[in-house]
């Protein structure tokens, strides 16, 4: 007869079965709300930008939602969609506390959600990951291109974002021209305050020139405009205009893959274990 050690081992390894083989809840004391930025590249045949994400927090036990909106719109625009999709997430989950992520322009939505539309009363904290706060050039680079390359982008964005949701608006131009950095910080942050009752982390990305990470290739030359401007960039935002509030550090990952979109090239960022990780520290503090 076999030993009784070997086999009891060979048939765990053979199963693979462990104790607890989920992945290990985390205690969030609010529904996680994941607030996506501007544009679509990231949404086609993915349920939308953190889609994907919301439904893996889910799996270790977080009220996770990741709503959609206009994704060409002003923030203006953006954030009477976001108080419906806000308004709906507490319906459905019968809250009355919430924690917002937001990546990119999702992060000025919330700031205004917050500071200008009453938000303070329900949120507790506000996570942005590579948001403009000190807008962008790259808003600015694309403002400038000739007008009948121009006018042939802005016409097509709008099409697409007054059509690709139900109650969908675009107005390209002007979101550009509020996501420019003139704009940001001489109008935007003067106005829109950080609010008192609501903590507020921030995290930075950086790829490409100046780092060791690689970057896709769509965003080569944006990162290589941008870094002559603004320093280490993910080939959107550069770091320094993504520090706001309580900076929580620098991520290696360029724009995309913040929102799961991988270019195929080498590299350790798991968007997954990244959204998590947040949740986690977000679930250690004292509310």
């Amino acid at each position: 007869m076999p030993d009784d050690t070997l086999s009891a081992s060979a048939l765990q390894r053979l199963t693979g079965l462990e104790p607890f083989p989920q992945p290990s809840i985390i205690p969030v004391h609010a529904p996680v709300v994941l607030m996506h930025g501007f544009g679509v590249g990231a949404s086609f045949r993915r349920g939308g930008h953190l889609h994907e994400e919301a439904l893996y927090l889910r799996s270790r036990g977080v009220p996770a939602i990741a709503p959609n909106v206009s994704p060409y719109n002003t923030v203006r625009a953006r954030t009477a969609q976001w108080d419906d999709r806000l308004q709906h997430v507490l319906d459905d989950t019968q809250a009355d506390r919430l924690l917002l992520i937001a990546h990119s322009m999702g992060g000025l939505d919330a700031r205004y959600l917050i500071t200008k539309m009453g938000w303070h009363e329900v949120v507790d904290a506000l996570v942005t990951i590579s948001t403009p706060h000190r807008g962008s050039a790259i808003a600015t680079l694309v403002l400038s291109q000739p007008d009948l390359v121009r006018d042939w982008l802005t016409n097509m964005a709008d099409w697409v974002g007054t059509h690709i949701l139900e109650d969908g608006s675009a107005n390209i131009r002007q979101a550009l021209t509020e996501l420019t950095p003139e704009h940001v910080e001489n109008t935007f942050n003067p106005e829109v305050p950080n609010h008192p009752d609501v903590t507020y982390w921030s995290y930075g990305c950086e790829a490409g020139r100046g780092t060791n990470t690689p970057i896709a290739p769509i965003f080569r030359y944006l990162n290589n405009y941008l870094y002559e401007r603004e320093g280490a960039n993910d080939g959107i935002v550069s770091v320094r205009s993504a520090r706001w509030g309580e900076y929580q550090g620098t991520v290696d990952a360029d724009h995309g893959r913040q929102v799961g979109i991988s270019s195929g090239l080498a590299s350790h960022f798991d968007s997954n274990a990244f959204y998590a990780s947040i949740v986690e520290n977000l679930a250690d503090q004292e509310w």
